[in-house]
């Protein structure tokens, strides 16, 4: 069972990195000069619907497998060493966003952030960080457990085949819930960084999302 699911799990993170890749292509067709704002609205408004289907998807496997989806086993045990509850934390917007900002590329929106923004996306970033460290804190708390399973192998002998796996089965859906909290992090500070960015702003920003997605998927396969 545990190979199927690794098998089917794969795939649609292939299928996502495809979604990715399409998308990167229409948005870097997209002609600012000749693009009506509205235009990007839609762009943009597509690419986030199309994170929203995938994290929906991420929910449906974490409750078949949560294990595989916080390890993968598709990524390299560097790669996992990386991850944050399965992956990148809901900061990295953030971050990507004072990345661009910062390197001086031509043509940037990003570079133009008005002061308001500026503030905005501050306290984003301030309020995303609390929460990943909440999240952090409940895996530890989570590994903490899986170590306490492992030591008392006597006690565990004595205890009917029932009782083990009911127990296995609440510490798996225990890690799909926070695995789904997560993604839905990742999902509102996504949406929370959209609606600070102007279309312009927000298209460039995705741009830079599918570039680290293309190169992750080039080191990957």
């Amino acid at each position: 069972m545990a190979s199927s699911n690794h098998s089917h799990f794969c795939c649609a993170f292939r299928n996502w990195m495809a979604q990715q890749q399409q998308d990167f292509h229409k948005l870097l067709a997209a002609d600012p000069a000749a693009t009506s704002p509205q235009e990007l609205e839609h762009l943009r408004d597509k690419c986030t619907k199309h994170f929203k289907e995938y994290a929906e998807r991420r929910a449906a496997m974490a409750r078949q497998d949560a294990p595989c989806l916080l390890s993968p086993p598709w990524c390299s045990a560097f790669e996992n060493a990386f991850m944050w509850v399965g992956g990148c934390r809901p900061s990295l917007f953030i971050r990507l966003i004072y990345c661009v900002c910062g390197s001086e590329l031509d043509g940037s929106n990003l570079a133009v952030l008005s002061a308001r923004q500026l503030e905005m996306i501050s306290a984003l970033q301030c309020k995303t960080v609390k929460e990943e460290d909440k999240f952090s804190t409940r895996i530890a708390s989570l590994k903490a457990h899986e170590e306490i399973a492992d030591e008392p192998l006597a006690t565990m002998a004595k205890k009917s085949v029932g009782e083990v796996e009911a127990a296995m089965a609440a510490h798996e859906a225990a890690m799909a819930e926070v695995i789904c909290e997560a993604d839905k992090l990742r999902m509102e500070t996504l949406k929370e960084v959209m609606g600070i960015l102007s279309p312009l702003q927000a298209v460039d920003l995705l741009i830079a999302a599918k570039q680290l997605h293309a190169a992750n998927l080039q080191q990957r396969w």
